[in-house]
């Protein structure tokens, strides 16, 4: 499914299920981790931009980000409430402060065993970002496994609806676990509004219900809610540079942008894996175009015809990767280095489809270690370079 954190690392990169962490789909209540947590009405303004189906899908998505970049906008103006430190809890010896640290504590260690490489550039960040940041990724994680982890074949439509609401009540400060508690309390620390969480959420619903996709316009909504919204989650967390010359808007449509690449990147690196599974994320119209069908990706020969349409598949996937690019710079200089080591990383698998033949039906395109390893001071070197200069670079390339 999802491409994520942040904006880059995906939650199925890694085989592994979080068995621990699989989310237990009940009533949420009063949590002990975090008792009372502020709120702001603003959080929960709902946008029906998504789910107005007389707009193609970017006019529908832009209307969120429009929104998430107001919010910003506003948070020099608005008071965002954090734990009452009237209402100190004592338990088992650990008061809610004490508690909250354990929480994102927590969430750094599954970001570190399941992200390895972008934990490490977090670890750049200021340490209330960086927990920030541990926080959504383990939510979007969690939300992920629903669908794609040991218990997916027992998730319902009910089952999601359940998680969604439980979403909701975390936004409101009533976390149901550890884990929750370290996105709540986040949530009143920065302007992170609650739409492309359950955006997410209904990414997850057409998982259940959607195995098909009759063209990019279809594609490209499913990928904003299973990816493109993790950009959106994140950039309040790691911030704009103050010499930025970039709106905000366009820092967080270049962060949509990252999140779109990335999906796509897996649609590419994924075809034969997702054709086991009955799944087909192409774009049906553009494979009858390319005199393809279900039943050629089915078969797993790698033809010309393949190739053809594969390389128009990778050269859009590059174009969103190309149009992420600007805004990564815009980024607070802290938050930059995790996001361009991710960003140059990912963007390899497309090179490695390209090097295996264009065969995604038998070999699993992945980026060695060497160029891993090779990746990473490059990353610094564009990370360290203020806005306006790499920006301009980026142009004239």
């Amino acid at each position: 499914m999802s491409g994520v954190l942040l904006w880059v690392v995906s939650p199925k990169e890694n085989a592994s299920s979080l068995l621990g962490l699989m989310p237990r789909i009940c009533t949420p209540r009063r949590s002990k981790f975090c008792p009372k947590l502020g709120f702001s009405s603003r959080v929960l303004a709902y946008s029906g931009a998504v789910v107005n189906p007389a707009r193609s899908s970017e006019e529908k998505v832009y209307e969120v980000v429009l929104k998430q970049a107001a919010l910003v906008k506003e948070q020099s103006t608005v008071k965002r409430k954090s734990l009452d430190l009237d209402e100190r809890i004592v338990t088992e010896g650990l008061d809610n402060w004490d508690l909250l640290d354990k929480a994102y504590d927590r969430c750094g260690e599954v970001c570190a065993e399941y992200a390895k490489t972008f934990y490490l550039g977090t670890l750049l960040m200021t340490p209330e970002r960086r927990r920030a940041v541990w926080a959504i990724y383990v939510w979007c994680r969690r939300t992920d496994e629903l669908v794609d982890g040991p218990n997916a074949s027992y998730i319902t439509p009910k089952a999601l609806d359940r998680w969604e609401k439980r979403l909701t009540d975390l936004f409101e400060g009533r976390p149901y676990d550890m884990y929750d508690a370290a996105l709540s309390d986040t949530v009143t620390k920065y302007p992170v509004d609650i739409q492309p969480f359950r955006d997410m959420v209904e990414g997850m619903r057409l998982d259940l219900r959607k195995s098909r996709y009759q063209n990019f316009d279809e594609l490209y909504l499913y990928c904003y809610y299973v990816a493109g919204t993790v950009g959106l989650m994140s950039v309040p967390v790691m911030g704009i540079c103050p010499e930025s010359s970039a709106s905000t808007e366009s820092v967080y449509n270049a962060a949509l942008a990252l999140g779109i690449a990335n999906q796509l990147t897996n649609i590419l690196r994924d075809v034969g894996e997702d054709a086991r599974r009955g799944r087909v994320y192409l774009p049906q119209d553009e494979l009858a175009q390319a005199g393809l069908s279900d039943d050629d990706i089915f078969r797993g020969k790698v033809t010309d015809k393949w190739q053809s349409f594969m390389k128009g598949q990778i050269k859009r996937a590059r174009m969103f990767f190309d149009e992420a690019e600007k805004g990564v710079s815009e980024l607070n200089s802290a938050s930059r280095w995790p996001v361009w080591a991710s960003l140059l990383l990912y963007r390899q698998i497309l090179d490695a489809i390209e090097a295996n033949g264009f065969d995604n039906f038998t070999k699993r395109a992945y980026v060695g270690k060497a160029k891993k390893f090779v990746s990473l001071p490059v990353a610094y070197g564009r990370a360290i370079i203020g806005p306006s200069k790499l920006t301009k670079q980026l142009v004239l390339r």
